[in-house]
């Protein structure tokens, strides 16, 4: 049922002029979702003070509430088409009174970590673009459908809005800023390892998949008591992002994963001054695939130690400052940080090694992000002491990666479990930091078993890669045609 709604709302938003894109379908979706949250936490929350004998405040006034404008009930339990809504009066309303009444939270809320700040910030940052209110109505009535008060349900509808998440990544041009691929973020927990009572941060968290994946992992531990699902609740996740979108779409995919008030704020990471971060502020566990290839004013790099317009490298420095004493960190950066010859490669590259224990370099083959031509690596990092050696991992699935080929968990198996005691295999291997170049400290260590050879593939495997590519340029094509 849940797919099917998601299907319809979709094929409806087709229609609308001002959705044209995945981001856009998935934009729309997301705020009418959290406002159909909204409604049954607040409907929990009644029964819960009811039990207990006392009332319960609601957050919305009477009128913005979703049983009131979206989905009046009758005595039956079904809608009341009587006094619903529709065409230009339900357009109407929701512009010209629901999203400034919800705008208004902002100024109301009593700080940025409570849900009315929340509820705020996100209707400050979209707009309404179904501009049919009869196509609004519809959608609505889908929404509606929609139930995620059980664990169940919430898990049935996070997979549904992660793959909404992956088409809209897999339809833009820098789809790593919104998807990293679920199978890396999975083996990159696995070998971090955080666990119950440690904080988890992610300054660039895009659409949260690395937050998620983290409490789906931590939720995963035997004997989880009630204080500990608390801890997980409301102090264990924290985030950072910079775009409005990405913003809306990171706290809605968090609640729908079971965490209620997720502490995502909206910011630009890089305007804080490094120096200006204390103790207090510094997290167990860092978890983030930074945009690369984006430039930063100078104003931004002035706060930073080792200055320098690309905005991966920032963060880095934002990620080796932000971790405590003795806490991990994986970072998926441009392979090329391995061997840059830049004042600023060099420097960070010196800055990470001496400060931190870089003891994994997980090297990813082109293709593991979709609509995203760079080749990456994630680095592996403990704070606190000086690095000796390095373990390196060449990963490859023996296939070429692309959107009907993605990657896979399968493929990252023999990594985790090499990882485990840095074993040398064909693929991996271990370098002493002391035989590095002391003056470039590059990086870019060639396997020395003999991997990096050329290898031939069976026929059948190209056969099979071409007609998969072949059926990539068919739907391009037909994209195009339904555009002309």
């Amino acid at each position: 049922m849940f797919e099917q709604a998601f299907k319809n709302i979709d094929d409806i938003l087709r229609k609308e002029a001002g959705c044209t894109t995945e981001l856009d379908y998935t934009e729309q979706t997301s705020w009418l979702l959290f406002l159909k949250y909204l409604d049954g936490l607040e409907q929990d929350k009644v029964i819960e003070a009811g039990l207990v004998g006392r009332q319960y405040d609601h957050i919305l006034d009477q009128p913005y509430r979703w049983e009131s404008w979206a989905a009046p009930k009758g005595p039956d339990g079904k809608i009341d088409h009587n006094k619903t809504l529709t065409g230009d009066d339900l357009r109407d309303f929701v512009d010209d009174k629901l999203f400034p009444y919800l705008q208004g939270f902002k100024q109301k809320a009593s700080g940025p970590d409570t849900l009315e700040y929340k509820i705020g910030e996100i209707f400050s940052e979209i707009k309404n673009k179904i501009n049919s209110g009869y196509n609004l109505r519809e959608i609505i009535d889908h929404i509606d459908e929609l139930r995620f008060r059980t664990h169940a349900e919430k898990y049935e509808l996070s997979l549904l809005y992660e793959a909404k998440i992956q088409r809209m990544g897999n339809a833009g041009r820098n789809g790593g800023e919104y998807y990293t691929p679920r199978p890396l973020i999975r083996a990159i927990v696995q070998v971090v390892k955080p666990q119950i009572g440690e904080r988890v941060y992610d300054g660039a968290v895009g659409s949260a998949g690395f937050l998620c994946e983290a409490f789906n992992y931590m939720k995963g531990a035997p004997n989880l008591t009630t204080d500990a699902l608390k801890i997980l609740q409301e102090r264990t996740f924290y985030g950072k992002e910079k775009k409005s979108l990405a913003y809306v779409i990171a706290i809605m995919n968090m609640i729908l994963h079971g965490i209620e008030a997720p502490n995502i704020i909206r910011t630009n990471t890089l305007t804080e001054n490094l120096a200006d971060i204390q103790n207090k502020d510094r997290m167990d566990v860092i978890l983030a695939n930074p945009p690369f290839g984006g430039k930063e004013r100078k104003e931004v790099q002035q706060n930073f130690p080792i200055r320098t317009g690309e905005t991966a490298f920032l963060f880095l420095q934002h990620f080796v400052k932000m971790v405590k004493a003795g806490g991990r960190a994986g970072v998926v950066i441009k392979n090329t940080f391995l061997s840059n010859t830049d004042n600023a490669s060099v420097s960070l590259r010196k800055l990470l090694l001496e400060s931190c224990n870089l003891h994994t370099v997980l090297d990813l083959p082109g293709g593991t992000f979709q609509g995203a031509g760079v080749k990456t690596v994630v680095l592996f990092f403990e704070k606190g002491s000086p690095t000796k050696k390095t373990w390196y991992y060449k990963l490859d699935p023996g296939r070429n990666l692309g959107k009907t080929n993605p990657l896979n968990d399968a493929d990252l198996e023999e990594f985790i479990a090499l990882q485990k005691t840095f074993t040398d295999s064909p693929k991996s291997w271990c370098v002493d930091m002391a035989s590095i170049d002391q003056t470039t400290f590059d990086l870019s260590v060639k396997n020395p078993n003999g991997n990096e050879a050329v290898k031939h593939r069976k026929p059948q495997v190209i056969f099979e890669e071409i007609a998969a590519l072949d059926m990539e340029s068919a739907e391009v094509l037909v994209k195009i045609r339904g555009l002309l």
